[in-house]
């Protein structure tokens, strides 16, 4: 064993206090704020209440999320896994480019793109020489467009991978007993891939019964159950905050465990065979009509992104009743970094990106391998605990610091830190837990415990064996989901919004003040920054990671 009993005990005590303190005390003291018989009746008085509305346009929402998500991401899935075209490797890359937006930046694009002032419905208005606008993306429609471009990826990348283990021999038994395409696909593929289709149905679920983002900018008049958290806070109404807080966990506590339960249900697989090639598609209607599909949904996906990119270079002013920016500059560039005001945001969101990147590292690497490579008694309460962040949405995860750190306690050290600069890293820091442990407890999971042995006989200590043996085995890992981690801490905006204070506000704060003040040109400048670091992260996740980490983070 990498550590003597006594200290797996130690070391697995300190975790498990950790979590029970920041992790699960804050969402019971929530829970203990919220489950008062009063408050649920306030909040559910009749069902005509604006919070039954909530609850009714969530959940509809999000089933209809899945719904578009699963046909847009397996069809495109099936379309680049199955056949070989031209620009195959280039329609997989923009695949998954929302992996890459920040969520507050993808919906700031459809807003420029697709709004009521947004470059295609003014430009439809202009060229059809109408009085108004055709079209214009709002309420739950414009949220659901937004929901399944950014969560259609989940069933491109579990079905992609079901897909790449299809046994070659079981599509060649299908054929030769005569079966037609869709037959095979209906009694022999399908039931393969139903495994990945329930697992990413259940994340898309989960996640957009968190989303907080798009319904904020689009929903209009429309009630969600995240706005309501929002918006009760923002009133000074707490004790309502904490109870739609509480409905909303348990939504996506019991969605967690369903998708654990589906994963372990799944298991490995059984097939031996090899991968079936993909097919060349014939000359004619089929392969006009795959490869305009596959161009349509190019589009769909890169356009939002050169919009922000068109868009950062607007002059301000420039962009009023126009198609596109009248005039155009750098200067929105030069501000991020020459005028302190602007400047101040991006340091924030490193700082803290990187102190709360740092506590994950230590934290997540230390639960991994208590998980892993130690037989402590409680373990898989620790497990539990790691992963239950991972549904608790970031308007909650605020809203239970708020209640928690509301008044000073053992916790927080004898301080009161509402309105203190600690309380954000503080949820960035416990939103991200699940990534580290996740990418950290796979590649332990498959590290061949034979050498740590052959370590421990050549005299080497725990420190010396973990150093030299271990550490490097899974560093790659590591770094993957460290970089993963990063990535979500620096564009971090449902728990922002709620924790900030004007000192350490981050960037996705200062892209939200400055959409409010109708400086296009700057908001979407940072969002660009933002994307260059997502890019840069994520490109050095795949340069120095061949090992595949859960991409699954909360919005």
């Amino acid at each position: 064993m990498l550590l003597q009993r006594r200290s797996a005990l130690i070391l697995a005590s300190v975790l498990l206090l950790l979590l029970l303190a920041y992790v699960l005390a804050p969402a019971l003291q929530t829970f203990a704020a919220g489950l008062s018989a009063d408050n649920w009746r306030r909040v559910f008085s009749s069902m005509q209440s604006s919070n039954v509305r909530a609850l009714t346009n969530s959940v509809s929402l999000s089933i209809f999320s899945v719904l578009g998500s699963a046909v847009l991401g397996t069809g495109v899935a099936w379309a680049l896994y199955r056949y070989k075209m031209p620009g195959r490797g280039l329609f997989a890359t923009l695949a998954a480019v929302p992996l890459a937006l920040p969520p507050l930046v993808g919906v700031l694009a459809f807003l420029f793109l697709y709004g009521e002032s947004g470059i295609l419905p003014r430009a439809l208005q202009a060229l059809l020489n109408l009085d108004n606008v055709p079209f214009a993306f709002s309420g739950m429609w414009a949220v659901w467009l937004v929901h399944v471009y950014s969560m259609y990826v989940y069933f491109y990348l579990f079905v992609g991978a079901a897909l790449r283990q299809l046994d070659r021999s079981l599509l060649e038994a299908s054929a030769d007993l005569g079966a037609d395409m869709g037959t095979t696909f209906r009694r022999v593929i399908l039931p393969e891939l139903r495994p990945a289709l329930v697992s990413a149905a259940l994340l898309v679920f989960m996640i957009s019964m968190a989303s907080f983002t798009a319904p904020l900018l689009f929903a209009g008049s429309e009630q969600f159950l995240t706005l309501q958290i929002y918006n009760y806070k923002l009133n000074g109404s707490m004790a309502l905050s904490a109870t739609v807080s509480t409905l909303l966990t348990l939504i996506c506590v019991a969605f967690l465990f369903a998708l654990e339960w589906s994963n372990r249900a799944r298991g490995r697989g059984a097939a031996k065979g090899a991968q079936p090639p993909p097919e060349q598609i014939a000359r004619g209607a089929m392969r006009r009509l795959i490869l305009g599909a596959l161009i349509v949904f190019a589009v769909f996906v890169a356009l939002p992104v050169l919009t922000v990119l068109l868009v950062s270079f607007a002059e301000d002013g420039s962009w009023t009743t126009q198609i596109l920016p009248s005039r155009y500059t750098v200067a929105n560039y030069a501000k991020l970094f020459s005028d302190a005001d602007f400047a101040t945001p991006i340091r924030n969101s490193l700082l803290l990106a990187t102190g709360s990147t740092a506590a994950n590292l230590v934290f997540g690497v230390s639960v991994a391998i208590v998980l892993v490579k130690t037989a402590v008694p409680f373990r898989r309460l620790i497990r539990m605990l790691a992963i239950l962040p991972f549904a608790i949405p970031g308007t909650v995860i605020a809203i239970n610091l708020l209640v928690t750190f509301s008044r000073a306690s053992v916790l927080s050290f004898g301080e009161i830190l509402v309105g203190s600069l600690w309380l954000m890293p503080l949820a960035y820091f416990i939103r991200n837990i699940p990534i580290i442990v996740r990418s950290t407890t796979a590649a332990l999971e498959n590290f061949d415990d034979t050498l740590i042995e052959a370590s421990t006989d050549l005299g080497a200590g725990s420190l010396h064996t973990f150093r030299r043996v271990l550490f490097p085995a899974i560093l790659p890992a590591v770094l993957a989901g460290t970089l993963l981690t990063f990535v979500a801490a620096v564009g971090e905006f449902v728990s922002s919004i709620l924790l900030y204070v004007y000192q350490n506000r981050p960037i996705s704060v200062e892209i939200w003040s400055q959409l409010r003040l109708y400086d296009f040109g700057a908001a979407a400048a940072y969002s660009v920054l933002l994307m260059i670091i997502v890019l840069l992260a994520s490109v050095a996740v795949r340069i120095l990671s061949g090992t595949r980490v859960d991409s699954a983070r909360a919005f």
